[in-house]
């Protein structure tokens, strides 16, 4: 028998990393707030994904440097904390950690902090009137003002192919090997969760087929960490040097029995969509999750993005169309789809600070944390090296989030870090305000160029005048009046992404004076 539970400003549902990091931030700041969660512990997506049990999600131990700002570039597990036992590099030494461990660390970061979690609270229906209103299977009550949903993508993207429900999926089809053996299989979908599976099958196998009509991406190229990662591409290699295995560029149209195995008929998109009947023993559909909506009714139920995989967001990542309904972890990344790295704890990490700082603000009355300096170039250029040679938020969220430097009209800055880009435009900016914003950006099409592509022309680190055309990772300075762009400034891509020297600073001082003489010819350059 459910009872009413005691009304609270913030409900977060969902005790993964994301659940945790908002919950840290909510109790630093000594708000009131519950988190729910269907399992019996943190973590509980972990305990089953990913299904091989090895993490993508690099655990670097050994940087060279003593500065955990910077560390946490290359540590992309842990959890933003003060506490520096807290870091996921104590608990493995692997560079590709298990994933057991990442459950254990989830559960000692709950622990350490004290934060309030109910377990086994399955949230079965969401609404709204007013306050919300949360039911668990237990048929307990909870309301409360703001609401953040941090469950992730939870559902089979089940794709609308004839005799799909024939295939096993990846969610529950068996990780062990040997009942594969000497077997001719086709794995539908060419992300990481495909190869993931297709690599475990490798050595029992006969045959790998993995399908799908767009072109396989790869991350090193792209540098959207969510596409097919080093670590899972063993069966390129095998493909490429002709060992039984292969791509299929096609479309799957059907699906269908026959003596036992799998008749699958296949369109290739490179062929002009010849078809072909090819059979199977195995067919395994590995084609991604989404957001499932069904707990809200209709008082509340989110419009959706992304092929209804995602819930439609704000510049403060709050639902377009439910007031008061906001998301955090994994399905922010609808903001920044396949550009940065909000899909991933490296990068959501710092976008639930962000999205901390502005329940902060809007609920709290509490302005986002800015530091004063004066309106000086050499004090700016100072300023902004100093933040770009360390910081791991702008390094990870490139492009998306960036330091913001406000000037008022005495004559003063203040300094703000990590705010969401678009937000700057939409909220922070008032129509007349000068910012500066400070990003870490690859260059233009970066994601269509070949990195290792010796033919293709790259900037000299040592030439600041076309640090324009760096094509790496670099810090870029743009100031805007109001959402009017005005100026921009790149700093030259170094390859120890050290930008502290002369041709770094000298130029950044150049430009803030330049500008700084446009806003105010008489003020301090």
């Amino acid at each position: 028998m459910g009872n009413e539970k005691p009304s609270v400003d913030y409900i977060i549902i969902g005790a993964g990393p994301a659940g945790l990091q908002l919950g840290y931030f909510l109790e630093q700041a000594g708000r009131n707030y519950l988190i729910l969660e269907a399992g019996d512990s943190p973590g509980t997506f972990f305990k089953t994904f990913p299904r091989h049990r090895q993490l993508i999600s690099i655990n670097k131990r050994y940087t060279g440097s003593e500065n955990s700002e910077f560390n946490l570039r290359m540590d992309w597990n842990s959890l933003l904390s003060t506490s520096p036992e807290l870091l996921f590099t104590n608990y493995s030494q692997r560079f590709f950690p298990d994933a057991d461990d990442f459950v254990r660390y989830l559960g000692d970061f709950a622990r350490h902090f004290a934060l309030k979690v109910k377990y086994n609270a399955r949230i079965s229906r969401v609404s709204k009137n007013g306050d919300f209103q949360l039911w668990d299977e237990q048929g307990n009550r909870y309301r409360c003002r703001q609401l953040i949903v941090a469950t992730g993508v939870s559902r089979p993207c089940i794709p609308p192919i004839p005799g799909i429900e024939l295939a096993e999926n990846y969610t529950t089809v068996s990780v062990t090997p040997a009942e594969f053996t000497n077997q001719k299989v086709l794995i539908i979908g060419k992300g990481n969760s495909g190869f993931e599976t297709a690599d475990n099958l490798m050595e029992t196998a006969a045959i790998i087929h993995v399908a799908g009509p767009d072109s396989v991406t790869l991350a090193w190229r792209t540098h959207y960490v969510g596409h097919v990662r080093a670590v899972n591409n063993n069966l390129l290699d095998t493909y490429q040097l002709k060992s039984q295995n292969a791509i299929l560029d096609a479309y799957i149209d059907k699906i269908a029995r026959r003596d036992g195995k799998f008749l699958v008929t296949a369109r290739f998109v490179r062929a002009n969509e010849v078809q072909k009947e090819i059979v199977y023993d195995r067919v395994i559909t590995c084609t991604g999750f989404r957001f499932d909506n069904t707990i809200f009714d209709e008082t509340c139920r989110p419009q959706l993005v992304v092929h209804n995989r995602f819930p439609a967001q704000t510049c403060e990542w709050e639902s377009t169309n439910v007031p008061g309904l906001y998301f955090a972890g994994t399905l922010m990344q609808v903001r920044d789809y396949k550009k940065s790295t909000s899909a991933f704890i490296h990068g959501f990490r710092y976008n639930v600070r962000a999205l901390h700082r502005l329940l902060e603000q809007k609920v709290h009355g509490r302005a986002w944390p800015s530091q004063p300096l004066q309106a000086a170039a050499p004090t700016l250029t100072a300023a902004v090296i100093s933040r770009v040679n360390e910081t791991s938020a702008l390094w990870q969220q490139f492009g998306f989030l960036g330091d913001v430097i406000r000037l008022t009209p005495d004559g003063s800055a203040h300094y703000c870090q990590e705010v969401p880009v678009d937000y700057v435009h939409n909220v922070m900016a008032g129509p007349a305000d000068h910012t500066f914003v400070i990003t870490l950006e690859y260059g233009p099409d970066h994601h269509k160029v070949d990195p290792f592509d010796i033919t293709i022309s790259r900037v000299a680190q040592t030439d600041a005048k076309n640090a324009l055309d760096s094509r790496y990772l670099h810090p870029v300075v743009r100031h805007f009046v109001g959402k009017q762009h005005v100026s921009t400034h790149h700093i030259v891509e170094n390859l120890e992404n050290e930008w502290f020297h002369d041709v770094h600073t000298r130029p950044l001082q150049v430009y803030f004076s330049h500008e700084l003489a446009q806003i105010a010819p008489s003020g301090p350059t």
